[in-house]
């Protein structure tokens, strides 16, 4: 430790009576070391797929909606493609995910597309559609569909800062010129759950989330009648020079799998 801090010129850890505690400039250097960490375990695993006879690693940081929705399917596909291609599937939400792949610790990227392009080959990945849950007991249960209007007053319980459902209902109430009653923010669908079931407030998630933990009569899953309720997902990868044949061969699997069920779909 005091070798880096020779070498950087900084005090990267306060000493305390008790212990160390990490400074300003050792929190932000903190970021880099872990990225340096993870880049070397990447080319252990790598190394060690390949003296196993595997096809190596491919690393792939998908948002949760397409991590509960539509990946485990497609990577069963895949493995039955490739099933010496091992995943390593890094779960985080649509803005962690552009990072990953900004900072090169993920090959393949699957975030929701109102976030942004980046400067990365892309595709179409799949599309949802978010509904509303509510406790079976609340003024909105006997609704058919609902629009922004009719939920805006109520307590919503949010996904955490950053994430895409609340960045998209943040986005469509400042363009209605409202503010969203967004008292709790949880990191995960089933905590948000736990709040809606307890009355603390409604909550937006995807149909076939909402369908795998509201399937019980404590909750009703009421349609949103909007154009924004329906989310689509892109795929983006890391340039094809900076790709091993496996992850190659994964996006290759998953392109096929788009194009199939869009000519389903437009037969």
């Amino acid at each position: 430790m005091k070798e880096l801090e020779q070498q950087f010129g900084l005090p990267l850890f306060q000493r305390l009576p008790h212990g160390m505690a990490l400074t300003d400039a050792g929190r932000a250097l903190l970021g880099h070391a872990r990225s340096v960490a993870h880049s070397v375990a990447r080319m252990q695993d790598d190394a060690q797929s390949f003296r196993d006879g595997d096809r190596g690693v491919v690393r792939i940081a998908a948002c949760t909606s397409t991590v509960l929705q539509f990946l485990p399917a497609d990577l069963l596909r895949c493995h039955a493609a490739w099933p010496d291609v091992k995943i390593d599937l890094q779960e985080l939400n649509s803005p962690g995910v552009i990072q990953a792949l900004g900072r090169g610790v993920a090959d393949i990227g699957i975030y929701e597309s109102t976030l942004g392009v980046l400067p990365l080959p892309s595709m179409p990945y799949h599309e949802d559609r978010l509904l509303l849950v509510v406790p079976a007991g609340h003024a909105l249960a006997r609704r058919r569909e609902v629009r922004l209007a009719d939920f805006i007053d109520h307590d919503v319980i949010g996904m955490s800062e950053g994430s895409a459902i609340s960045s998209t209902l943040e986005r469509v109430a400042a363009e209605a010129h409202r503010s969203i009653r967004m008292r709790i923010r949880v990191s995960s669908f089933a905590s948000m759950m736990a709040m809606i079931d307890k009355g603390i407030g409604v909550g937006l998630m995807p149909e076939q989330v909402a369908t795998s933990f509201s399937g019980n009569r404590r909750f009703r899953r009421v349609a949103i009648a909007e154009d924004w309720a329906v989310r689509r997902f892109v795929l983006c990868h890391q340039p094809p020079a900076a790709l091993s044949s496996a992850a190659q061969a994964v996006i290759d699997v998953l392109a096929c799998e788009f194009a199939e069920r869009e000519t389903s779909l437009k037969q």
